[in-house]
């Protein structure tokens, strides 16, 4: 990621004229940084089934399971946004090659520790290490690839292997703590990092911004502290109740943070996000479109792992394998996402995704406590996420294409951004509504039943976000696009 105005050294040989078929150092490319994203990907997931059995062996009271999860989103969202600053100022490859390094310490760490510190510790590291080398594998994949065919073709396979990780590491999750341990769940990150550190030096060439450039101190703090603060506040109020000072606390410090950052990014010399860009009407609601689709649909994953375990009670074994249809689902639509763009255009691409995913979902509207709903969950999550990708892959075409080449980086890191404000804070707001759902019908109502009924009304309000969402991005698009035409 870039969020710089001037235009970042392309990574690899000279572009050539415009093709449309790869050159082999472009599927080097491509093959390492998505399989890189995709592990990254997993990472944020890969623990939400596990974390029973974590719990019960390192001891863990059930109400606090969730700061393990937190533990990661944290500094993942946090740290984003000043990590890609960093990347500019001292190298792409280098933050990436450091946040994989990171990421390998972490999980051995993780996969071996035996206290509720040192898993925290882990987990927080991880989510530095994502901070670092997601937004640096994101730009380092959007520069390696020009403007069209070549470029919608490898954002759709990255939105595609971005979302169905998130799917995978939910199958993965209860798979290894079923047959092998949790530890697993940590220690899988080895072989796969070690692999990556010893290929990317000699695929990947250095790519940083040619000219030195200040760090703007005062909106790195500002925006770093409005994330956290965003970002521990929905986690709390799923704690301690929507009015509980823990979480209203960090969410009035949040938008006082995030103003102020606002504010200075209106006035500084070298802006970290430059204001100016959100003016385009393609790259402000074409990330809106992003965060809708990033956000919303792995909230849905969580709930569904809530559903499926604590609702009908399926092992983690089951729950982990239930996932398996949305992963193969969002392949599929990565895969003939370019296609779909080729036809219709991006901005329809991205609203017709969304208004396939609020439609699938209304049928968990509707889930009851027989068994017999597993299948309808499989179904809404497999025609859901045919339509979560579809639009993913929509949103980087619409939020990076049309632009000259000196805010294509600002582009750029703005969607990388997008993807992971849309991770970290999709589950935390769900889930707290959930747990308020769930806690308004008393203790006079069985667990399970209760849980069911927060997982409703998360599911309402997810629907209801989304379809908001769209109506204002396809209106507003057109309205633009009806307005360039003049």
């Amino acid at each position: 990621m870039t969020l710089l105005a001037e235009s970042p050294v392309a990574v690899g040989p000279p572009a050539a004229p415009p093709a449309d078929r790869m050159t082999r150092r472009h599927k080097l490319i491509l093959t390492l940084l998505l399989g890189t994203q995709f592990m990254l990907t997993v990472d944020f997931s890969i623990l939400n089934v596990a974390l029973p059995a974590l719990g019960a062996d390192l001891g863990f009271a059930k109400e606090n399971l969730q700061w393990v999860a937190t533990a990661f989103a944290l500094p993942a969202a946090g740290f984003t946004l000043l990590f890609g600053r960093f990347g500019d100022l001292l190298g792409r490859r280098r933050l990436f090659l450091t946040g994989m390094t990171l990421l390998a310490a972490a999980s051995l760490l993780g996969g071996l520790a035996q206290s509720q510190e040192v898993i925290i510790a882990a987990r927080v590291l991880q989510g530095l290490a994502t901070a670092m080398a997601t937004p640096a594998a994101l730009s380092l994949l959007t520069t390696s690839f020009p403007e069209g065919p070549l470029r919608s073709r490898a954002l759709g396979l990255n939105g595609a292997l971005l979302s169905g990780g998130f799917t995978a590491g939910a199958l993965f999750g209860g798979v290894l703590t079923d047959v092998l341990t949790w530890r697993w769940a940590f220690l899988l990150n080895l072989p796969i990092a070690l692999l990556v550190l010893v290929l990317a030096p000699a695929v990947i060439r250095e790519s940083r911004t040619p000219d030195k450039v200040r760090l703007d101190v005062p909106g790195a703090v500002t925006v770093t502290a409005g994330l956290l603060a965003l970002t521990y506040g929905f986690t709390a109020a799923g704690t301690y109740g929507w009015g509980d000072p823990s979480a209203l606390v960090p969410l009035l410090a949040s938008a006082v943070l995030l103003t102020a950052f606002y504010l200075i990014e209106r006035r500084a010399a070298a802006p970290l996000a430059p204001v100016r860009i959100l003016n385009r009407p393609s790259v402000k609601w074409g990330n809106l479109g992003g965060f809708l689709a990033f956000g919303m649909e792995t909230a849905v994953i969580f709930m569904m792992t809530l559903y499926l375990q604590d609702v009908l009670h399926y092992s983690a074994l089951a729950t982990g394998l239930a996932f398996a249809v949305p992963g193969v689902a969002a392949v599929v639509a990565g895969l003939g996402a370019s296609r779909i763009i080729g036809r219709f255009g991006s901005q329809a691409t991205l609203v017709g995704g969304l208004v396939v995913q609020a439609a699938a979902n209304v049928g968990l509207l509707f889930l009851g406590t027989d068994r017999h709903w597993f299948i309808v969950v499989l179904a809404v999550l497999g025609i859901g996420f045919y339509g979560n990708v579809t639009a993913i892959v929509g949103f980087n075409v619409t939020a990076t294409s049309g632009l000259p080449d000196e805010e294509q980086g600002l582009a750029t890191g703005l969607t990388t951004l997008t993807q992971q404000i849309g991770f970290t804070l999709g589950i935390p707001l769900l889930s707290s509504i959930v747990a308020a759902g769930a806690a308004g019908y008393g203790s006079t109502t069985a667990p399970a039943l209760a849980l069911l009924g927060g997982i409703r009304l998360g599911v309402a309000v997810d629907i209801a976000v989304t379809v908001l969402g769209l109506v204002l991005i396809a209106v507003f698009l057109r309205r633009a696009a009806r307005k360039n035409a003049v």
